[in-house]
């Protein structure tokens, strides 16, 4: 039974139920038993039903953030008989992922999933194949247009930066005088400025606390270790680091050890495996990494196959998959790292 076709029964039944109640409850106190009528919605699970064709178009994996969106979404398609995954080559060029992009709507996959390695660059693209029928899951990066797309799914940066700042601050609060420094990101782009705001707005909730200095890297090993090298040489006595992106994390950590510093504790970011296994050694300086998980890329597929088979998401009594999820960045410690390490990324 189509939404419609429920929402209708639902309308005129409602109506009969409620003129009988009415003249029930004139000669019965009895209690009604009834069923809310969501309960009967459909929903998407495991078992095998009507085949949907994915296709998917994301960058070029050059981080090792952006190769675990890859694997996730090819994963979780292969885990569903009734899925076809189209994957396209990625590409960091817009013009190349726009072409193929289009490839997959001449295809006439049943649903796109696009993590666009520019949104406001790829909107049109997004715009063209909703216009012929094809709803577009919206990954991460954001479209400018939400005609653009059915269904956002992505990270929360500002909260991202709002829990690595409360949780240097719960590990702080009674150091008098303390001090923090932040590795931050590529400046240009948006997200960073979230991480940022969002560190800076926790940290306001710690008065006693004070950020001293700031350096942008590019998610990148080399950039990570030249800007940490240069706050540690700027800065001879610090309490705690927030490293926006554990890759970069790595050539942060190469610059510590090679300063011989261990006089304070390092909030990472992302997720990395290498991340969560220094964690759990519990021998250095990284004490805990904030998650922006790359797991989006496999509830991007639940969510497309949803669509393509015309149900909603489990658990939800909606008739339809919501139009925007956005992921909660967990703090993962010491002691929560075992449930997170089958996650994290290399």
């Amino acid at each position: 039974m189509s939404p419609t076709t429920s929402r209708r029964g639902l309308l005129f039944g409602t109506a009969a139920v409620s003129a009988t109640a009415f003249l029930a409850g004139c000669t019965s106190n009895e209690p009604r038993d009834e069923k809310p009528a969501a309960n009967d919605q459909p929903s998407a699970d495991d078992k095998p039903g009507k085949h949907v064709t994915i296709g998917f178009a994301g960058p070029q994996a050059d981080h090792g953030w952006l190769n675990a969106i890859n694997d996730n979404a090819k994963n979780r398609a292969e885990k569903y008989s009734d899925v076809t995954l189209e994957i396209t080559e990625g590409s960091n060029d817009t013009a190349a992922q726009i072409g193929q992009i289009e490839t997959l709507i001449n295809k006439k996959v049943d649903v796109l999933v696009v993590l666009p390695a520019d949104g406001k660059a790829l909107t049109q693209v997004g715009l063209k194949a909703m216009r012929a029928g094809i709803p577009v899951v919206n990954l991460d990066r954001i479209f400018n247009s939400p005609q653009a797309y059915r269904c956002w799914i992505g990270g929360d940066n500002y909260g991202m930066g709002l829990n690595a700042g409360t949780y240097i601050g719960e590990q702080l609060k009674d150091t008098k005088g303390a001090k923090v420094v932040e590795l931050a990101g590529l400046d240009n782009l948006e997200l960073t400025r979230q991480r940022t705001q969002g560190f800076d707005d926790a940290l306001r909730n710690y008065p006693g606390i004070k950020k001293v200095a700031r350096q942008a890297a590019e998610f990148t090993v080399e950039s990570g270790q030249a800007k940490m090298a240069q706050l540690l040489q700027a800065q001879p006595r610090f309490d705690a680091l927030w490293n926006h992106d554990d890759d970069q994390g790595v050539g942060a950590l190469r610059a510590i050890e090679q300063a011989g510093r261990d006089d304070f504790l390092m909030v990472g970011g992302a997720g990395a495996l290498s991340a969560f296994q220094a964690i759990k050694q519990d021998d250095g300086v990284l004490k805990a990494t904030v998650l922006y998980p790359p797991t989006m890329a496999a509830s991007a597929i639940d969510l497309a196959r949803a669509l393509g088979r015309s149900k909603g998401v489990g658990g939800l009594a909606e008739f339809e998959i919501p139009a925007s999820l956005t992921l909660y960045s967990a703090v993962v410690d010491k002691d929560n790292v075992d449930r997170y390490m089958p996650t994290g990324f290399r």
